[in-house]
């Protein structure tokens, strides 16, 4: 085919795009990827979930790659929220559908990490076009037939192709070429104001990876370990601030830190970083929003370009890469001829709806400061429909395991997973039992129950059942609706 003729194209670079990218090569199509910046760039959005981690990238074939860059583990999250005074923390582990040796995320220096998953997609036989601006969708009729960009230097090229996927972001244009309005959330209209320190406190032992959410009046911040030393803390405050974080963007940093005690305790003789990459403060706007349509003939929205939450669970990363599936699964199966365009991309949206909804209704539900913990898995359960324990469900959403999707929580070893998982769960038992764990959180009226000893037991029956047989016996996700193939790339009836 010629240069500029290809099968789609994809429109930015970042987990969405890479992932729908390199899943469609890998169903045999000619994609091409337009990317207005050169990589490594900074982005924000480091903490992932183990859905990404041990789902996505085996699909992507880059789990090793990512194993091997060094990022800090994440085994959880920490919380100083709610009417309790004192943290509390929850654990991967307790979900049995990430139970074992998958029970965990990294916190990623997203710099490093996009660019593995950009690379990967060049590897994967992806023709990467890096400094090329889009600028607009090509039509024919009222179908999406290609994209016109502009590369470093000014030229314009026009890209034909049977579908174009939007993975631009929260501030690109091309995903009014869908139709849809963009509708922001009356709840999240916050901005996050946020920076990087060195020399900042750990939690102790397991826990030191964990990411910390701690409320103070205002809103609430973000604390999470990049490395043993660097530190990203960020402030998420309601948009009325946004005079006083214009006005002088450090200052609203400092006096949040010093609002909640325990993350001013963490950095009491830290230094903020203030050269190079991270030496800068930036804010972002964190309004939720969604599209009113993801798709359109010939072209579908993914990662930011179709939906944002806020960020209180670390659900960004994994939003855009399951966007990026499910879009690679439909634009694979349309151009195999499986099935009609309408019901593969019918599929697609009503899957990334539920996903988004379902994290959007238990956050409205957590940032009610004025509540016990317990609640929230209470909410958890009922949004997620779960028939386990609250805590099971609460650790299941937490972890982007809430589809139940074998993509995203089987491991590639059965044998390394079994052989593994009961002593994993063991040590998180012992952590999160009556007495006080190592890091000095309140646990036990938390996890101090039976459901530890049920999702031991539980859990080596769900993943056997999963790594164990074909991916094509799970049951529709929703009514009526279709089933990953045999290799996850495409849709079929059930």
């Amino acid at each position: 085919m010629p240069e500029h003729e290809f099968d789609v194209v994809v429109v930015g670079g970042g987990p969405a795009g890479s992932t729908a990218a390199t899943l469609i090569a890998k169903g045999g199509h000619r994609v091409a990827l337009v990317e207005k910046e050169r990589f490594p760039r900074y982005q924000i959005g480091e903490s992932l979930l183990p859905a990404t981690v041990h789902g996505v990238c085996r699909l992507l074939d880059v789990a090793d790659d990512v194993a091997a860059a060094g990022f800090q583990v994440k085994r959880g999250g920490s919380f100083r929220w709610g009417t309790s005074p004192d943290p509390w923390n929850f654990l991967f582990a307790l979900s049995p559908k990430l139970s074992g040796p998958t029970s965990y995320a990294y916190q990623v220096d997203r710099m490093t990490f996009d660019d593995i998953l950009l690379k990967n997609a060049a590897r994967h036989g992806v023709d990467v076009r890096e400094e090329c601006t889009a600028l607009e969708a090509l039509h024919t009729g009222d179908r999406v037939t290609g994209l016109r960009y502009a590369d470093a230097d000014g030229r314009r090229t026009d890209l034909t192709a049977a579908y174009v996927l939007d993975a631009s972001g929260n501030t690109g244009r091309l995903h009014r070429a869908v139709g849809g309005t963009r509708h922001y959330s009356e709840f999240f209209r916050n901005l996050a104001v946020f920076g990087y320190f060195e020399g900042g406190g750990r939690l102790p032992g397991a826990d030191r990876g964990n990411i910390l959410c701690a409320a103070f009046d205002e809103g609430w911040l973000w604390y999470i370990p990049l490395s043993d030393t660097l530190t990203s803390v960020g402030a998420v405050l309601n948009r009325d601030q946004a005079g006083r974080i214009q006005a002088d963007r450090e200052r609203v940093l400092r006096e949040s830190i010093e609002r909640c005690a325990i993350v001013r305790d963490f950095l009491a003789g830290a230094e903020r970083v203030t050269e190079g990459t991270y030496g800068e403060i930036r804010v972002r706007k964190d309004y939720s929003y969604a599209n009113s349509a993801f798709w359109a003939p010939g072209i579908a929205l993914i990662g930011d370009a179709a939906c944002f939450i806020d960020p209180v669970f670390s659900t960004g990363v994994h939003l855009a890469t399951y966007g990026g599936l499910l879009a690679a699964r439909s634009v694979n199966t349309v151009l195999a001829g499986d099935l009609p365009e309408d019901r593969a991309f019918g599929e697609f949206e009503a899957r990334y709806r539920r996903e988004y909804a379902v994290f959007y209704e238990f956050l409205a539900a957590f940032y009610d400061m004025q509540v016990h913990e317990d609640s929230y898995f209470w909410k958890a359960r009922k949004v997620t429909r779960a028939e386990g324990g609250d805590l099971e469900a609460f650790a299941t959403l937490v972890a982007g395991a809430v589809s139940g999707e074998r993509a995203l929580v089987d491991a590639a070893s059965v044998t390394d997973r079994f052989a593994a998982s009961s002593a994993e769960l063991a040590d998180a038992v012992v952590r999160t039992g009556p007495a006080r764990t190592d890091s000095g959180e309140r646990m036990g009226e938390l996890f101090g129950t039976p459901v530890v000893g049920e999702v031991m037991e539980e859990m080596n029956r769900i993943q056997r059942r999963g790594v164990t047989g074909p991916a094509t016996t799970e049951p529709p996700l929703l009514p009526g609706g279709l089933v990953p193939t045999a290799d996850a790339l495409r849709w079929t009836t059930p």
